[in-house]
């Protein structure tokens, strides 16, 4: 299988403070990959990483996507490439509307004049798909939405870029039962055998209709543990406390050499 990320030994700091600490991972085209851990393990700072948000500064390390080494490109040359990141709290965009944004990005991301007609027939059917109402379309972006609507209109980005990589962080958050199984669904929409997917989550309703191929542990700002599916289910009953008592007794150790 051809890989569509690798990240090797990464460093990231958010201002003077070390977040991820050598982190490794790598993922193949046709994969769903979950990341958990506890608050402040650098779960989010991943993602933006990935996406080279400014807050976040490389120390060292490599991110590689699609077999081309993209340190030094910035945040709209890597969503060009391929990349998408969805929030865990969507901005809210006055005077530019849904289609318009989309019908923007999309144009944006493959260099072509969107046909209009043709985009808004398609941006309606993946919104019937979403439970989105039609006229949603016509509002300002995210502007008076609510939080659910503002996740699914993630989703439905999703499904109008079509990007190789799609990095969704906390997509779940804040969701009542019913949305969740719809973002899920607008997932499994998206996932194809050409596409990868990389979820953030604390718990394991989203994934509950997924494929998931890959469950990572990220504590302290490496991932210390990877299995199937089950370890998300593992995590949710037992807890991180087993993973951070590890790191710490790492930490003891180290220091007494």
């Amino acid at each position: 299988m051809k890989k569509i990320l690798e990240i090797k030994d990464l460093y990231i700091n958010a201002g003077s403070k070390e977040i991820l600490k050598g982190l490794n991972l790598k993922i193949n085209k046709g994969e769903t990959h979950v990341i958990m851990g506890p608050n402040g393990a650098g779960k989010s700072t991943l993602a933006n990483a990935i996406m080279n948000n400014p807050k976040y500064e490389r120390i060292s390390g490599d991110i590689i996507f699609d077999s081309e080494n993209i340190n030094d490109l910035k945040t709209d040359e890597r969503a060009r490439k391929g990349l998408f990141m969805s929030f865990q709290t969507p901005e809210e965009i006055p005077g530019i509307s849904v289609m318009n944004f989309l019908k923007t990005a999309k144009a944006t991301r493959s260099d072509e004049p969107v046909k209009v007609f043709a985009f808004k027939r398609e941006l309606e059917e993946n919104m019937e798909k979403l439970n989105i109402k039609k006229t949603y379309i016509q509002r300002d972006l995210n502007v008076g939405f609510s939080g659910g609507e503002k996740k699914k209109n993630e989703i439905l980005q999703l499904l109008t870029l079509n990007p190789k990589l799609a990095l969704l962080d906390e997509t779940d958050s804040g969701l009542d039962v019913d949305a969740i199984k719809t973002v899920s669904k607008g997932i499994n929409i998206y996932k194809n055998d050409d596409n990868a997917v990389l979820i953030i989550t604390h718990g394991t309703k989203i994934i509950q209709d997924l494929d998931v191929n890959f469950v990572h542990i990220l504590v302290d700002g490496k991932i210390v543990k990877t299995a199937e599916k089950e370890l998300a289910y593992e995590v949710e009953k037992n807890g991180y406390a087993d993973y951070i008592k590890k790191i710490e007794e790492w930490k003891w150790r180290i220091k007494q050499i």
